[in-house]
């Protein structure tokens, strides 16, 4: 199951990952973010052990969407060493997230 990253643990569970991270950005009131969560919740389960994937609700976590200029969501978010290398915008495909995560494994 995807984690619940919030501005208290974004820190600890997103920067400080020893593996690659996937961060969607969603809120409820938002129509695609609604269609991505199922799949980001299948990618956790695919990718348990492998890489850490959690959620970051922007209506209850405004600093950390404010720190990565997220203006439009569902926004998803790719880390690697603490640093952005990736993102995707929008509802999109499983394939297209699993691939920019592999990219991050391999």
């Amino acid at each position: 199951m995807a984690l619940e990253i919030t501005d208290a643990n974004f820190e600890e569970l997103v920067l400080k990952s020893d593996k690659p991270v996937l961060v969607d950005f969603w809120a409820e009131w938002c129509g695609p973010c609604r269609m991505v969560g199922p799949v980001v919740e299948e990618i956790a389960k695919e990718y348990d052990g492998k890489a850490v994937v959690g959620k970051v609700n922007v209506d209850n976590n405004p600093q950390i969407s404010m720190q990565f200029g997220i203006r439009n969501i569902p926004a998803l978010l790719y880390f690697k060493d603490g640093q952005v290398v990736d993102k995707q915008v929008g509802a999109v495909p499983k394939s297209i997230l699993a691939d920019k995560l592999n990219k991050q494994l391999a």
